[in-house]
């Protein structure tokens, strides 16, 4: 089914008032940044479509005062959203060397073999499931995006293409796929309905079973001023104190934790039933706790100045782009990920100021940015034009990048970072 047959499903917004927290049903009060009316950031365009009229919605995020969870409305189901997606995984390397150490230390410590059993929600298109298999260990995939399950099926790695809840969970147990392992990648995030994800998580694991999940931490995204990757494909931003709540809520502990650099910084959480008691709760899980306390995480203040912050940073890229257009320099992008359509919508910045943008996701070529319309290549672009200067757009991935894109310095071309703030790299 392509995204332009797939009817937008508008959420039922006229019985409600006051929005609620999505995990403890608190009314929402307070604002933790908002960043105005933006598109569907992987909603991209066909050349036909750009005289055609185009959603945008709220991208106002709120946190709760109970949980301290912050939270975007669901204005769009994650049906419209995730059945036909644009993100693939395997096109980024740095990504998948992580992925590699993380299953090898996975197996290694959880003692996983070919009697195992592997489950990954939002598997993507295998990029994980890849070296459980090398190793002869029994997967499933779950995966909602119908054109990113078949390229998984077609790469050998069994895949469900469904969303993930309770029950789907009871279904997988009656069909003997309980698990060892169930990994969740960057998909908290994508939940609107957190607790039938996570109760479903308690579902499918094996009494002595482990989740891990990798998601994006609150603290650092306010830290290193990561308001871009706020879109509405994410629903929830969380720090470890409010995971620990969500999890204990559905009889589950988190064991242990990671912080990792990843998307700007992430943190790898371990949950176990609440009543195995063969996995103890180590210090990495006390010493974040109380670090967040310390900070300020547990109370409504600390979240009440990262607007004026982010305003500060959509300035200094405007004076920059401004000042390098008076100049007589191009610019171009290198890049077409969601967090930089929420940068480019909220920055108001288009063809005036970025010529256009490359990717090496042979999916997005030919296409143009939800909202801006800048028209997306392939990196060969970047060589063929030379510009001035190269703005990443996905920063997190700034040295792999840099690395690729090396020969633009032939030419004196400079690359620049727009988060936290601008920076030009000579």
């Amino acid at each position: 089914m392509t995204k332009q047959a797939h009817s937008v499903k508008l959420l039922d917004k006229s019985t409600e008032q006051a929005p609620k927290c999505r995990f403890c049903g608190t009314g929402l009060r307070h604002t933790l940044v908002n960043l105005g009316m933006s598109p569907l950031c992987e909603s991209f365009l066909d050349s036909e479509q750009l005289d055609r009229m185009e959603a945008f919605y709220p991208l106002h995020v709120r946190v709760c005062e109970n949980c301290f969870l912050a939270q975007l409305e669901a204005y769009v189901s994650p049906e419209h959203i995730f059945t036909e997606y644009a993100y693939f995984s395997s096109y980024a390397d740095t990504w998948l060397r992580q992925c590699k150490e993380y299953s090898d230390r996975a197996i290694d410590r959880f003692n996983l073999n070919e009697n195992s059993q592997v489950v990954e929600l939002a598997s993507n298109d295998g990029y994980l499931l890849q070296y459980f298999v090398e190793k002869n260990i029994p997967v499933l995939g779950v995966e909602p995006a119908t054109n990113i399950a078949k390229v998984a099926i077609a790469k050998g790695m069994p895949t469900l293409n469904e969303f993930f809840g309770r029950e789907c969970a009871r279904r997988l147990v009656q069909q003997g796929k309980q698990a060892d392992l169930v990994a969740a990648n960057n998909v908290l995030a994508h939940v609107p309905d957190l607790n039938d994800f996570v109760a479903g998580i308690k579902i499918l694991l094996k009494p002595h079973g482990v989740f891990t999940g990798e998601i994006q931490h609150l603290v650092k995204l306010m830290a290193a001023n990561q308001f871009d990757t706020i879109y509405h494909e994410h629903f929830c931003y969380h720090t470890f104190t409010t995971l620990e709540k969500i999890f204990a809520a559905h009889g589950m502990t988190l064991f242990d934790v990671e912080e990792l650099p990843t998307h700007g910084g992430s943190l790898r959480i371990y949950a176990r039933h609440s009543d195995d008691l063969s996995k103890p709760v180590g210090d990495r899980v006390t010493e974040l706790r109380d670090r967040e306390e310390a900070d300020g995480f547990t109370t409504l203040d600390r979240y009440t100045n990262f607007e004026e912050q982010v305003r500060e940073t959509k300035r200094k890229l405007l004076d920059f782009l401004i000042k390098a257009k008076r100049e007589g320099k191009t610019v171009a992008g290198y890049g077409a990920p969601g967090k930089g359509n929420t940068l480019l919508n909220y920055c108001g910045i288009r063809t005036d100021f970025l010529d256009y943008t490359v990717d090496r996701n042979p999916y997005k070529h030919g296409k143009f940015l939800p909202g801006t319309h800048i028209p997306i290549y392939p990196p060969s672009k970047i060589q063929e034009t030379k510009p001035d200067y190269v703005l990443i757009l996905p920063w997190n991935f700034k040295e792999e990048i840099m690395e690729q894109m090396s020969f633009i310095r032939d030419w004196g071309g400079q690359f620049v970072i727009p988060i936290p703030e601008v920076k030009v790299y000579p």
